[in-house]
């Protein structure tokens, strides 16, 4: 039996989290993610598991810190303005990847949700608990007067699928016109502060 061929572990995620936001999770087969690992697939099983449990590992790896710290709210700042801000932070990072690959998580909903059995629940669910946590978001911008009393659950779902849009918009929409469009929509929803 040969000696197992090693690898650095972050390494390797960071390589397949990028094979996978480039190309997709279905392009990304064992044996393709081997051959540029380098290993075996024996030696893919006994490091990772399985395709399904890296791409959890490469997802969470991606996600990086929860929401809040995203969108960090204290007493004093405006809620409506952290999400501007960050809308607006969000247009830039999209516009500064030459590749336009948009969110490798907002891909994967794409990709996976209703047609991957193990797969798209975890992402629907990633996603349900985003727009839970829009809800107490918007829900503390009521209560500051920021912001009418409103359906949240409904304008949270609202703000999710204008991130989920201005990601895939971002794949063809190469400028100003990115944070424009968002700017006005979020002028729409009631949900911008300069």
């Amino acid at each position: 039996m040969g000696r197992p061929i090693e690898f650095n572990r972050d390494e390797a995620i960071a390589l397949v989290m990028n094979e996978i936001w480039e190309h997709g999770y279905d392009a990304c087969s064992v044996k393709a993610i081997s051959e540029k690992l380098g290993i075996t697939r024996s030696s893919f099983y006994n490091a990772f598991g399985s395709r399904e449990e890296l791409f959890l590992e490469v997802l969470r790896t991606y996600n990086g810190p929860p929401l809040r710290e995203w969108f960090p709210i204290n007493d004093t700042c405006s809620v409506l303005k952290v999400i501007s801000d960050k809308l607006r932070n969000i247009c830039k990072d999209r516009l500064d990847d030459p590749a336009a690959r948009g969110c490798l998580a907002i891909n994967s909903v794409i990709e996976l949700v209703g047609k991957h059995a193990q797969l798209g629940p975890v992402i629907e669910e990633e996603f349900s608990t985003n727009i839970k946590f829009f809800e107490n978001l918007l829900a503390i911008a009521i209560d500051r007067g920021e912001l009418d009393k409103c359906d949240l659950h409904v304008k949270a779902q609202a703000l999710q699928s204008l991130i989920i849009g201005l990601n895939v918009m971002s794949k063809f929409i190469r400028g100003d016109d990115l944070w424009a469009t968002t700017k006005h929509s979020l002028q729409g929803l009631g949900l911008y502060k300069e």
